[in-house]
């Protein structure tokens, strides 16, 4: 099959979607499937056009950025010419151009399939809800125009309001989540050179944004500490984002933590990530809002438990491997005992790598988007 993949940002912008979005592109190309992404330039040093992992990659030129997203002017036509060219059409969402690349492959009757990786939640304020009402409508009509969409769990599909209206054409199929398994021995050296033999340590990841529910987990660290003192905080990501000051306004929460907090900054590489969840004893995810929360599937493959909220789409993965405790969301004294219990006894919660690849497999999950895919072209 000729597939192309159209979304906002690839690698290597570091986020669950593009994460995710370049898993799928390379088990397809893996198994000899020619794979176009088509995406943004947004930063100017990569190439507009080259093959990575098996997948041709190009990028468009963009004018700006506008909150989450790009402004490329030039998205649109190479869109259409490529869409000619390709058997079946990918987007993932939230994408601005979604209704327009919907649109332009039923004019070539081409299938679109809409990967659907979360709906569009934006912060507080008028800017931002006026963006998250316009781009709700765009998404809409993509999905409208989509010839079937995916998403993560059909556990999220039942529970999302946006994707309510579309349940005929959805198909849930989890993400392929692959991680090494991790070098036990630098775990601990890293932990040492932390300062963290002697302590607990409290794992969390991701964007610092509002829909991630950081500010809840923060506000757990007096009661944690009460009751297991050695505990710590120890968070891996980018915690400066430009379009939200979600970290500002958590700031006081940080400095109070004091040396209950610590941060590890941005990882890359699949390796240091691995054995970052590795030297963590248990993992968190406190989140508001979430389709799948791929970060506690990764957690879970290196071997650490996760407490995580119990909203639809990420309580799916404690559910289906048990590998962890569901908690009340937006509830930080809930959340706190969760850690509290998870952090005395974790290897009560631990399941071994097979079990939980048995429940995500991310062969399966590559093979489903092939067969999904191949039927819609007929």
């Amino acid at each position: 099959m000729k597939i192309l993949t159209i979304l906002t940002y690839y690698h290597p912008h570091w986020t669950g979607l593009t994460t995710i979005a370049k898993s799928i592109a390379e088990g397809l190309a893996q198994k000899g499937h020619q794979v176009t992404v088509l995406t943004t330039r947004h930063d100017p040093t990569l190439p507009s056009d080259r093959v990575e992992e098996g997948v041709r990659v190009v990028r468009v030129w963009t004018a700006g950025r506008f909150s989450r997203g790009q402004i490329a002017p030039g998205l649109l036509p190479v869109a259409a010419r490529l869409a000619k060219r390709n058997d079946i059409v990918q987007i993932h969402t939230p994408l601005p151009e979604a209704p327009a690349v919907a649109a332009i492959c039923r004019a070539e009757r081409r299938p679109v399939v809409m990967t659907h990786q979360g709906d569009l939640v934006m912060p507080r304020g008028f800017a931002n809800q006026l963006v998250q009402r316009t781009g709700n409508v765009a998404l809409n009509l993509a999905g409208r125009l989509a010839t079937a969409i995916t998403t993560h769990s059909s556990d999220y599909a039942a529970h999302s309001a946006f994707l309510r209206p579309f349940a005929g054409k959805i198909v849930a199929i989890p993400p392929p989540v692959d991680m090494p398994a991790p070098n036990r021995a630098a775990a601990a050296e890293w932990r040492r050179a932390l300062g963290l033999e002697e302590r607990r340590v409290v794992g969390f990841a991701g964007r610092f944004v509002e829909e991630k529910g950081f500010d809840h987990l923060l506000q757990t660290v007096p009661e944690t500490a009460a009751s297991v003192p050695e505990v710590c905080y120890l968070y891996a990501g980018q915690h400066h984002i430009v379009y939200e000051r979600f970290y500002e306004r958590c700031r006081p929460l940080i400095e109070s933590a004091g040396d209950r907090l610590a941060f590890v900054g941005l990882i890359t590489d699949r390796q240091r990530l691995a054995d970052f969840y590795a030297l963590c004893d248990i993992f968190v995810l406190p989140s508001r809002t979430d389709c799948l929360g791929t970060v506690q599937l990764e957690a879970m493959l290196c071997g650490t438990p996760v407490v995580a909220t119990d909203i639809p789409g990420a309580r799916t993965v404690v559910g289906a491997t048990g590998m962890g405790l569901l908690v009340t969301p937006e509830d930080p004294s809930a959340l706190a005992a969760g850690i509290v219990r998870a952090l005395r006894d974790p290897g009560a919660l631990t399941k071994q790598r097979a079990e939980v690849t048995a429940a995500f497999d991310p062969i399966r999950s590559i093979a489903e988007y092939e067969a999904l895919f191949a039927r819609l072209i007929g």
